[in-house]
């Protein structure tokens, strides 16, 4: 799978192993930075990037660390067609991709290598369902992309 990842000074540390992890798993990474820990870079610097690449179809799905996983998330989301989840388990993980067809994937820099690439083997595993109520709801969030809605 093409995949992104990209992370903020929060979670520098994390990211090469997890670019290797990655690469060793079979994957082809495309690395959106940070290319350095240094405290200027922000996570909407490097979220959306990933979020814009999913979009449109660069990659299959992102990968974005940050220090708590939610600002990057707000971010992401904010890119049309992105469905990000800040996800902390493997349960959310899953469910985020199965019933909701999450394409980006955001992790605090908290956890340590372990649970973040826990997390991002079951997100890249996880398939959506396409279960009748999930799309129904899916169909009903792409309605709210539409500017008509906003006004």
């Amino acid at each position: 799978m093409r995949v992104g990842i990209a992370v903020d000074h929060a979670a520098y540390p994390l990211k090469e192993p997890l670019v290797r992890e990655l690469r060793a798993a079979g994957h082809e990474v495309v690395d959106f930075g940070t290319p350095s820990d240094s405290p200027d870079d922000d996570y909407t610097d490097y979220a959306v990037p990933v979020a814009q690449a999913v979009a449109d179809g660069a990659i299959e799905r992102g990968i974005v660390l940050c220090g708590d996983a939610i600002g990057a998330c707000i971010a992401a989301n904010k890119i049309r067609a992105v469905r990000a989840g800040a996800c902390r388990d493997n349960s959310s993980a899953q469910q985020g991709v199965q019933s909701d067809n999450m394409n980006v994937l955001c992790v605090g820099a908290v956890p340590a290598f372990q649970p973040a690439w826990d997390l991002i083997q079951v997100f890249l595993a996880a398939q959506f369902d396409k279960a009748d109520c999930h799309i129904r709801a899916l169909m009903k969030i792409e309605r709210l992309e539409e500017p008509e809605i906003h006004g």
